[in-house]
């Protein structure tokens, strides 16, 4: 399987060039005619410019637009991959496991829970260098949004992507979450300690399924961070300034089973921390994932790529060359031979 990319994409933009010049070559085209024009019948001024070919100035103008865009496409670096190669690193295995239900984007923690989240979330990745990063979002489902990977570029973009929008079942399933981010661990870090699972969420959930799934998590190695948003009382929830209100017409409360986090997190060794405006919890957290062990992760990559620059390079001097020699008037000792047009 072959990959194409541009090593230097950004220079793509510079083909906006290209149209440009054919309407500069327009614009100076109907200028030059209305200039003809102010000095008499078009019609006599062609018998006075016999060797004047208006198809070679196209010509010429469709060669050289041609050949710009082909060094602009040299100047991207074009390169194909096709060699499959393996890369090992030390790092560490860590699933974000985010609640994307509508409580999070009550504005009790500012800007809202939502938005914070996103915040720190992107601060965290953005600091990471070695370890594999892996994205799981759940409300009453839960969806892998992006397997461990290093591609911390790609990671940024999902954690973008966080909103309620993104589950249409609505409510807090922490068993069901837990056990779909454990499913995204890789097996060669089975018997080591340097998985990790950090869970954000602000929902109560009093399912047995989460402690069992806890569990389960602490057999398979995995230590479960748990940062708590919202408080154990509750408060009413407000989006967009607006108390939302149930079928009753009573307001909401979002409350925070700080109990059961605890209990996750203690049941792997993990750690829990309760998010407040000043600090979302994650710092702790950080400091914990630095006294964890590395180990060995490996991942597939495209090992070679293949600069194919020169074989647009080579083409556009071509083309430029060709239209350096297609003269823009007509040779007098090559009058009678009409390449360029139609016989009438």
């Amino acid at each position: 399987m072959n990959i194409f990319k541009f090593a230097s994409p950004e220079a793509l933009w510079l083909l906006l060039v290209v149209p440009l010049v054919v309407v500069l070559h327009v614009v100076l085209l109907a200028y030059r005619g209305r200039k003809l024009k102010r000095l008499g019948n078009p019609a006599t001024l062609q018998e006075l410019m016999p060797d004047y070919s208006k198809a070679r100035g196209w010509i010429k103008l469709s060669l050289f637009a041609a050949a710009l865009a082909l060094f602009i496409l040299a100047m991207a670096r074009p390169q194909t991959g096709s060699k499959l190669g393996s890369r090992e690193r030390q790092g560490r295995e860590i699933v974000l496991v985010v609640d994307v239900s509508n409580s999070m984007l009550a504005e009790d923690v500012e800007p809202s829970r939502m938005a914070r989240t996103r915040y720190s979330i992107t601060q965290l990745v953005e600091n990471m260098k070695e370890d594999g990063i892996g994205i799981v979002a759940f409300a009453d489902e839960s969806e892998v949004l992006l397997p461990i990977t290093s591609d911390y570029t790609m990671a940024l973009a999902k954690v973008k992507r966080l909103a309620p929008s993104l589950i249409a079942a609505q409510g807090t399933d922490l068993g069901k979450a837990i056990e779909t981010a454990l499913l995204s661990f890789s097996t060669n870090t089975h018997n080591t300690k340097s998985r990790v699972m950090i869970l954000i969420t602000d929902g109560e959930d009093h399912d047995d399924k989460a402690l069992a799934a806890a569990e389960r998590a602490r057999q398979m190695g995995v230590v479960v961070c748990c940062i708590g948003i919202g408080t154990p009382e509750g408060k009413p929830l407000k989006i967009d300034g607006k108390h939302i209100e149930d079928e009753e017409g009573k307001m909401v409360l979002t409350k925070l089973n700080e109990q059961l986090l605890q209990q996750i997190a203690a049941t792997t060794e993990g750690i829990y921390t309760r998010s407040r405006n000043e600090d979302f919890g994650l710092q702790g957290i950080i400091e914990r994932l630095n006294e964890m062990e590395q180990s060995t992760l490996s991942e597939i990559v495209f090992a070679e790529y293949e600069e194919q620059y020169q074989w647009f390079l080579g083409a556009g001097v071509l083309l430029l060359l060709v239209e350096m020699l297609i003269l823009a008037r007509r040779n007098p000792l090559l009058r009678n031979i009409k390449l360029f047009e139609r016989n009438e």
